[in-house]
């Protein structure tokens, strides 16, 4: 038995109130990595004493725990909901190039199908689900894109379910999906992003909270800056595009199997401490902490694989060095997609001459939260 979704999304197509959802990227840093299962549960241990709740005591607390700090974007993803035959499943991306129409309840656990799959888990039928993304030319690289539309699908399948699952759960549930079935080497951090947002610290428990039920995906969140303290971040950022990619999996294989030898996983661990300085840079506006922690963190990466460099990498990163800034190549390098950041907003002016011939800039602005429901019913239907 299926929830058949067509009557009510037909009175809503006829009224001009197709529901959907927009989802948001995110720009990691320092802490990026942490968030897979493999390093959470390498770095992970008890800390000591209780919880504390000032903010800079937390930080002090989780110091030696994983964490990678989230900024959410205003590039990423929409999906809208129409109306579909009854007893079936829909979903068609024309930057992906796909088109599927699949019986409810009989959705094949493959790569190909993974997405549509996702919308089966909720028990829908009568729906087809359109994706597209926000800006043109994002499209695998580096933003967590896959991430971004896999934790929409689940977002919106579950209101459209009425909201079966927490949105805790749909951290775990998008995340698994898309690592077991080989899309990518995924962990928590794109995911997060998407169901909370904003500029947030994630310490992770893969495990769950001690003596809380939970499991991967759990993390401890702070919000280190509001709203109001946006456009002074958004100065000190800037997003290009390599134009060149290549497979990010191969360099996140080499950095988890450096996990394996003593000398890696050294390495490894001095990161936490650059995460936590990255953290506590933001939370103070302390842009050249932040700097500084960016830079330290790429060339920790860049040592534990060379690969994750690019030539146009290393080229980008020589003209911010020109002018005070420190360039990080988003996820594992592989989709081109650069964060940089200026130690002083003035010089990224001139920077901006200096790379604009030869690379393309990412417009975008930052977001509080990490997604937006469009036209969902007031009284979601249940099973």
């Amino acid at each position: 038995m299926s929830l058949d979704l067509n009557p009510s999304l037909s009175a809503a197509r006829d009224a001009g109130k197709l529901p959907g959802i927009t989802a948001y990227h995110r720009l990691d840093g320092p802490g990026s990595s942490f968030d897979l299962r493999e390093f959470q549960s390498a770095f992970w241990r008890v800390p000591a004493g209780q919880v504390p709740a000032d903010a800079a005591a937390f930080g002090l607390w989780s110091r030696a725990l994983p964490r990678t700090v989230a900024i959410t974007i205003s590039t990423g993803s929409k999906i809208e909901a129409h109306p579909h035959k009854a007893g079936h499943l829909g979903l068609v991306s024309h930057d992906f190039g796909v088109d599927y129409d699949v019986p409810a309840g009989k959705v094949p656990y493959a790569k190909e199908t993974w997405l549509i799959k996702l919308m089966d888990v909720f028990g829908i039928s009568g729906v087809r689900f359109d994706l597209s993304n926000l800006i043109s030319g994002t499209k695998s690289s580096g933003l967590g894109g896959s991430a971004t539309i896999a934790t929409a699908v689940a977002l919106l399948a579950n209101e459209l379910a009425g909201a079966p699952f927490t949105r805790e759960q749909i951290v775990p549930m998008a995340a698994l999906m898309e690592q077991d079935l080989g899309i990518s080497i995924t962990g928590s951090q794109e995911q997060s992003n998407v169901v909370y947002g904003g500029v947030t610290d994630y310490v992770w428990f893969p495990w769950g909270l001690p003596g809380i039920a939970g499991g991967f995906g759990t993390s401890l969140r702070r919000t280190l800056l509001n709203e109001d303290d946006y456009p002074e971040l958004r100065s000190h950022m800037r997003l290009y595009h390599s134009g060149t990619e290549r497979l990010s999996s191969k360099v996140n294989a080499v950095w988890l199997e450096r996990l394996r030898d003593p000398e890696g996983y050294d390495r490894h661990n001095a990161a936490l401490a650059l995460a936590y300085d990255f953290r506590e840079g933001l939370r103070t506006r302390d842009w050249a902490r932040v700097s500084l922690a960016v830079g330290s963190y790429r060339q920790i990466r860049s040592e534990l694989c060379g690969a994750y460099m690019t030539r146009e990498c290393h080229d980008i990163q020589a003209k911010c060095a020109e002018f005070g800034a420190e360039s990080f190549p988003l996820g594992a390098g592989g989709g081109g997609a650069i964060m940089i950041f200026g130690r002083s907003s003035d010089s990224l002016s001139g920077l901006d001459r200096a790379l604009g011939a030869a690379y393309r800039r990412i417009d975008f602005d930052l977001k509080p939260r990490g997604h937006e429901f469009h036209n969902l019913p007031a009284k979601p239907a249940t099973l």
